[in-house]
């Protein structure tokens, strides 16, 4: 079950491998409060809903799998938009279309589909686990560099999640941001382009010398 988790994090990670969740990666990501809100809701939809089928995968009929999936999904979506206006409702409004989306998110309903359906409850949980991680870090990963660069702060606003005594772990970087564009929807798509290039030239680095040695191996063998 670790395997399974491991893939669902790096060599399936659903942002930066398989491409899926962009439009919310890409709208939500301009702060870490954000991005982090998100995550956090993202995260409890596809865990209470890989649970949910992974339970429910023998009697769910082949002939309505698919509107179950999104029926189940649905369920988590609204149950997180209900904690969500009450608990940190002035976040919630600047990211409500995305979560109240969250139910359409291909990166959702494929582990549902190609995982969940077809797994015992332990393995749906370590990838549901895996595939929330794996998405949490995209996404603060581009919030943090998007706030950064186009507000010059890191971790504002944090008290909208976490209460009034999260507000202190504000970081002021640079008193005039260095690149306000980093807030705007193509400077969005840049810095992600930029990300997602860089994370498969590393994945691209570590994978090349095993590569390289296999083919010597091969080779060289009689």
């Amino acid at each position: 079950m670790p395997n399974d988790f491991g893939r669902a994090v790096i060599e399936n990670n659903p942002a930066w491998t398989q491409l899926l969740g962009l439009c919310p990666l890409l709208a939500v990501s301009n702060t870490v409060a954000n991005a982090m809100g998100l995550a956090i809701a993202s995260a409890f939809v596809v865990i209470g809903s890989n649970i949910s089928i992974s339970l429910l995968r023998r009697i769910i009929p082949d002939i309505a799998r698919l509107p179950c999936f999104v029926l189940i999904i649905a369920t988590f979506t609204t149950l997180t938009v209900m904690m969500l206006e009450a608990y940190a409702f002035d976040l919630y409004s600047r990211i409500a279309l995305f979560v109240q989306i969250i139910v359409t998110n291909c990166m959702i309903l494929g582990r549902a589909e190609v995982f969940a359906s077809r797994q015992p409850v332990g393995r749906a949980v370590m990838d549901a686990m895996g595939t929330a991680l794996g998405f949490a870090i995209a996404l603060l990963t581009l919030g943090a560099i998007r706030e950064a660069l186009g507000q010059g702060t890191l971790l504002n606003d944090m008290d909208l999640l976490f209460g009034p005594a999260a507000a202190s772990l504000r970081i002021d970087l640079f008193s005039t941001p260095p690149l306000s564009l980093a807030l705007l929807p193509p400077g969005a798509f840049l810095i992600a382009g930029l990300a997602f290039a860089a994370v498969q030239g590393l994945r691209n680095g570590v994978n090349t010398p095993k590569d390289e040695a296999d083919n010597t191996l091969t080779t060289e063998r009689p």
